[in-house]
């Protein structure tokens, strides 16, 4: 199986690795080995204003459509974008799929 996440830790990166071994000897489930895996995800960051708006910038969205793309309002963009407000959650997630995954991953 390949490694699809990045452990938090050593610690967690050596368990994981051996959680991996067992699941390619049959050991463990691929149900159980997905949730595995979310547990050693790394922490979605957090998005300052410039960081969201450096992120829509990069994909020439205006903010009505990266409110579309993340399921938000016009409004929320705004007051992410002045730093009146911050994103979580699942708006959150799908800022960072955007930023390293790009626009395919989201749309």
């Amino acid at each position: 199986m390949k490694k699809k996440t990045q452990p938090k830790s050593r610690l967690l990166a050596a368990i994981h690795e051996s959680m991996a071994d067992a699941h390619d000897a049959g050991l463990i489930d691929a149900r159980r080995m997905k949730e595995f895996d979310a547990l050693c995800l790394e922490p979605v960051p957090a998005y300052s204003s410039a960081a969201i708006k450096k992120v829509r910038e990069r994909y020439h969205l205006s903010q009505t459509v990266l409110a579309a793309i993340l399921n938000t309002s016009l409004s929320a963009i705004q007051q992410w974008e002045r730093g009146d407000k911050n994103p979580n959650g699942a708006a959150r997630k799908l800022l960072w799929l955007l930023q390293e995954r790009g626009i395919e991953a989201v749309v």
